[in-house]
């Protein structure tokens, strides 16, 4: 209560305040906040906005480089993308040619060949997932099998008795359909 009669009894100056009378008396007056000069807002304001051009270019700059490592990677994917699959037919190749060397002039010799060339061949589809569409006694179906011809058979109507060509699928989607020829009904007599 004293210390409130003391203040009360400094004289105040023209803005209403005690500070400098009260600092006098030795009472400690709150600290008056300044304002920053617009000088130092504008160099703030100026540094801010440096930083934030900096950022958006680095970022613009990493953003360039992904999109350019994106398209070599795209490239490369689709000018090697056959890669492994062509490696794999190398050595059928290889079987093909020695089969054919002089020397492997016997049938029996040429046979064996033939049987491992293919056995070869058909690992390589396997491992790449290239399957067979052999549809003999199967249902014809215009997705899988490419009907050339119609024929009198003892087999239901609509179905595949003779396969011209099997047909091939990679990954289930057809590369190659099967050339087949389908029953049709016996004529009545």
């Amino acid at each position: 209560m004293q210390d409130q009669e003391k203040l009360a009894a400094v004289p105040q100056n023209d803005s209403g305040t005690a500070s400098l009378a009260a600092e006098d008396a030795g009472y400690d007056a709150p600290a008056v906040e300044t304002m920053p000069g617009m000088e130092e807002l504008l160099k703030k304001a100026e540094l801010a906005a440096q930083e934030h051009h900096d950022a958006w270019l680095r970022a613009k700059a990493e953003t360039e480089n992904v999109r350019r490592r994106t398209q070599t990677d795209i490239a490369n994917a689709h000018k090697y993308a056959l890669e492994g699959f062509a490696s794999e037919l190398l050595a059928v190749r290889d079987s093909l040619e020695a089969a054919l060397a002089p020397g492997n002039a016997t049938p029996d010799g040429l046979r064996s060949g033939v049987e491992l060339t293919l056995k070869q061949l058909t690992n390589a589809f396997e491992k790449f997932s290239i399957k067979e569409i052999n549809p003999l006694g199967e249902k014809f179906d215009p997705h899988k099998h490419q009907g050339i011809g119609l024929v009198e058979a003892d087999a239901d109507p609509n179905t595949v008795v003779s396969v011209l060509q099997k047909g091939y699928s990679l990954n289930d989607r057809v590369i190659r359909p099967a050339l087949v020829t389908i029953a049709k009904s016996r004529a009545s007599a």
